[in-house]
């Protein structure tokens, strides 16, 4: 099953094609800016029955050395097979549409892109015949950005820097600094930027602190995420009240209330649960009761 962090790594670049020569310098590379960049369908399937897709596939068209195509993977993990379908999908591509081939796979964790920009050939070492080196955008190499005006400056790529910290400290600051620099943006194109971003850190900590600037920061935007965030926001907010009303009732009637008990009941996240233990802090003699048999 495809991750959405998967689909927000080279997905990005589908939203933004023009992404790859800004990021290209990150990377080490001079990538002429292409005057014009087209999608192309990312099915490399053949005749035999053996499926082959690749993640993105863009057509760019430049002034100084004329048309390349570029794939980009998104890799979670490192995977001993990729080098050859890789390699597959670079060769595939040079005889299908005749035109130099790049490869860009973007990673979220350093292990990964360490084994990933490493160089593999297909043949023996002494007749290495197709050697395949894919250039590679991770935590090791894409920019901090924790101005504002520098994510202002280049929406996307401050995205892309967010999806590719996700497991790091920093990408907090970048967050902070994304959602600020969001205020000013025009709906139609930060609406694509929020989804990018939370697809893009999955389920790892930084999900939470993003859900919350955007329900704050940007309360205004209606996006499909956007509209999630705030309902759970609301979810959170009703539990919050319900667990300080039990408190309340339970510290009113003289009640001593151990620290795990506190702890219990500022922990749960479930308005009905909390209800339920409301009603039993008006008559329970002691606090640990008003969990009953729970």
């Amino acid at each position: 099953m495809v991750s959405p962090p998967h689909e927000a790594m080279h997905r990005i670049f589908q939203h933004d094609p023009g992404l790859f020569s800004r990021v290209s310098r990150f990377l080490g590379v001079d990538i002429p800016t292409p005057v014009r960049a087209t999608a192309l369908p990312t099915d490399l399937t053949e005749a035999s029955p053996v499926e082959r897709r690749v993640d993105t596939l863009l057509r760019f068209e430049t002034a100084e050395q004329g048309a390349f195509l570029l794939a980009v993977e998104a890799q979670g993990k490192k995977d001993p097979d990729k080098p050859a379908s890789w390699a597959y999908y670079v060769s595939y591509l040079w005889t299908k549409y005749r035109l130099p081939t790049a490869l860009l796979v973007v990673c979220q964790d350093y292990a990964t892109a360490g084994w990933a920009q490493q160089a593999v050939s297909s043949g023996p070492p002494e007749l290495p015949t197709l050697t395949l080196r894919p250039l590679v955008a991770g935590p090791h190499n894409m920019p901090v950005i924790t101005d504002p005006e520098e994510a202002r400056a280049d929406l996307v790529l401050a995205s892309l820097a967010a999806i590719t910290h996700a497991a790091e400290p920093v990408v907090n600051a970048i967050l902070k600094a994304l959602s600020t620099a969001l205020r000013d943006a025009p709906e139609d194109i930060a609406d694509p930027i929020v989804e990018f971003t939370a697809q893009g850190l999955g389920n790892r900590p930084a999900k939470h602190l993003w859900r919350n600037l955007v329900a704050v920061d940007l309360s205004f935007y209606k996006s499909y995420i956007a509209e999630e965030i705030r309902d759970e926001g609301r979810e959170q907010g009703r539990a919050q009240q319900g667990a300080q009303d039990v408190l309340l009732v339970l510290e009113q009637r003289g009640l001593d209330v151990a620290d795990d008990v506190r702890r219990r009941i500022t922990d749960c996240d479930d308005p009905d649960i909390l209800r339920r233990w409301l009603a039993r802090a008006v008559t329970a003699p002691t606090a640990e009761e008003i969990f009953g048999d729970e």
